[in-house]
């Protein structure tokens, strides 16, 4: 199966209502743990690298990692997304690499930290929806920041998104998907506490699914950062203080108001490190660097799967037939839905 719309994806998965994560990666080990995890769980999923990744792994190294897993996991529904792409130019320069996703975020300017003014989210994200849509590819569009700062990417500041402003922005770019802001942040040290009603604005999801129904809604920033993954860490010499991510029950009720796409890179982060410093300690006169990446991919596939049972999209990778880039680019020429969400 070669890679497939986003798009698609998304659809089905708001005709059966359930939500996609969308699993950060920046070496084989991570894409390898997350096809062991969709494989496991008969889940169909989004993989998605931001620039920083494709700057660490290099493109073509990237892209053919990507090739090698959609040939061995055939059965396995796979798109490959672009994270928070800051230019026009950055979007366009993963779909004519072969990404079928990319997120054009224009909600900060190009250096991905100074906050952009409405006007240019409109105009840039507008021009990656012009460029993408006749090569069927999907488009996520952000509107309002999110906190912290990861990868390189935030400005820092929390803007929730506007309602309003959020129906005039979809109708205006075009976007297959949008990024809204909840007061959800980037990193491990999301909140000072766990999160409530005070802290996660998740009314405003509730709002915007309702205004607009047929756009998918995503969630950022939304690792779960289990406190036992710190605590591993930290068991085996690490240093990270208390954290608190976005609790999968805050999740879960996104994901029944239009949520599709949940960002999880944080949580992979965290179990990679757990194992590897476990790893290391258990055999201290261990010199094979597969013993360490080993451990890593093994503990990669554990979040994810968890993650995909959480996200309701395991036992759907057999649910439909997936359709090509032309067969969507078709369907955009036509504006005509691929599924109950378009």
């Amino acid at each position: 199966m070669p890679l497939v719309s986003m798009r698609q994806l998304l659809d089905e998965a708001a005709a059966s209502g359930y939500g996609v994560g969308a699993f950060n990666v920046n070496n084989m080990e991570q894409i390898q743990g997350i096809m062991l995890a969709a494989r496991d769980t008969a889940s169909p999923v989004i993989v998605q690298a931001s620039r920083g990744a494709r700057s660490y792994a290099g493109d073509r190294f990237l892209y053919h990692l990507m090739l090698a897993a959609v040939e061995e996991y055939p059965e396995v529904p796979v798109a490959l997304h672009l994270d928070h792409g800051n230019s026009p130019a950055t979007c366009i320069s993963a779909i004519e690499l072969g990404f079928t996703s990319v997120m054009m975020d224009g909600s900060l300017l190009e250096d991905g930290a100074t906050i952009a003014d409405y006007d240019y989210n409109v105009a840039v994200t507008r021009e990656v929806v012009e460029y993408a849509h006749v090569r069927g590819v999907t488009v996520e569009g952000e509107l309002g920041t999110l906190g912290g700062i990861e990868d390189g990417v935030g400005s820092g500041q929390v803007h929730l998104t506007d309602p309003d402003q959020a129906v005039d922005f979809v109708e205006r770019t075009g976007i297959d998907a949008l990024a809204v802001a909840i007061g959800t942040s980037h990193g491990a040290y999301k909140f000072p506490r766990r999160p409530d009603g005070q802290i996660l604005a998740m009314r405003l999801i509730e709002e915007i699914h309702r205004r607009l129904p047929h756009t998918h809604l995503v969630m950022h920033g939304s690792s779960s950062v289990p406190a036992s993954l710190i605590e591993r860490i930290n068991a085996a010499g690490g240093r990270m203080a208390p954290a608190f991510g976005v609790p999968v029950d805050e999740i879960q009720l996104g994901i029944r108001h239009g949520v599709r796409k949940v960002n999880v890179d944080t949580d992979g982060r965290l179990a990679i490190t757990a194992a590897a410093r476990e790893a290391l300690a258990a055999k201290p006169d261990e010199f094979d660097p597969r013993h360490v990446t080993r451990a890593c991919r093994e503990a990669m596939r554990d979040v994810v799967a968890e993650r995909m049972r959480q996200f309701g999209q395991a036992g759907h990778a057999g649910d439909y037939e997936p359709r090509s880039l032309e067969d969507i680019r078709r369907m955009y020429e036509a504006q005509e839905p691929t599924g109950a969400a378009a």
